[in-house]
């Protein structure tokens, strides 16, 4: 079919439109003239605007890390406050969701550890499990309460032998969505390797058999269908992250 003239089909506009969305996520408020003063370039060049923005994305990274304190905690709230029907969200439709059979599924481990063997969910489950209320928070200006419940992460890299020393640690999933953090937010008392939402076993929309929950950063930073975990000082980055997005972000 001959396409009309001046006609843009989605497809070809898909990279400039995230490259405008990325834009708009990283200028956070800043103004154009306090981003000139900052990096001295001339922002009426694209790359110019990206590299600015680029750079104070990482500025905004290191001050949140600065901040960041392992004893401040998420808030929490009442059963009576837990959001019904709790929303469904990622780059793809709920239909597209991976289904995963728990007598096959077993998390990969790797990096800077000392156990490298794999975990079967029944193995994840043996180990002390917490609960918590918390309040999910989209980059995207939505939030919901759930109810999750998992293996403290901190027990989980204190069993495989993790040097905490190490910056970062990273996860792979079987949506091909992927994600890092750094190590004291791995560490943080509140951040568990989901395996249950509302008292039951995830649903699959939620990430079954397993997720990260960390309720100290934005839901993006949350991965779901979790299958392997790997610990390293090399910064992995992220889908979102890797697109432009912010990689600390904190909530």
């Amino acid at each position: 079919m001959k396409r009309e003239p001046g006609l843009i089909r989605p497809k070809d506009a898909a990279p400039e439109l995230k490259r405008v969305e990325r834009r708009l996520l990283l200028k956070s408020g800043l103004s154009l003239g306090a981003l000139t003063m900052l990096t001295g370039c001339n922002l009426a060049d694209g790359d110019d605007v990206d590299r600015a923005l680029f750079a104070m994305s990482r500025f905004n990274d290191r001050v949140q890390a600065f901040l960041f304190s392992q004893t401040r905690l998420a808030a929490t709230f009442p059963a009576s406050r837990i959001t019904n029907p709790f929303r469904f969200n990622a780059f793809y439709d709920e239909d597209d969701a991976p289904e995963i059979d728990a007598s096959d599924w077993k998390l990969e481990v790797s990096g800077l550890v000392a156990d490298k063997s794999p975990w079967t969910l029944a193995r994840l489950r043996a180990m002390p499990q917490e609960s918590q209320i918390t309040r999910h928070i989209c980059v995207e200006g939505w939030s919901q309460i759930g109810e999750w419940s998992g293996v403290p992460l901190h027990l989980f890299l204190k069993k495989i032998g993790a040097d905490t020393r190490a910056k970062y640690v990273g996860f792979k999933c079987s949506d091909r969505y992927y994600s890092s953090i750094d190590m004291p937010s791995a560490l943080h008392p509140q951040t568990i390797l989901a395996l249950d939402f509302l008292g039951k076993p995830l649903p699959t929309e939620f990430g079954f058999p397993m997720r990260l929950r960390i309720p100290t950063k934005l839901g993006f930073k949350n991965p779901k269908y979790v299958a392997s975990i790997f610990v390293t000082n090399d910064n992995p980055g992220g889908y979102w992250e890797d697109q432009g997005y912010n990689w600390f972000s904190g909530s």
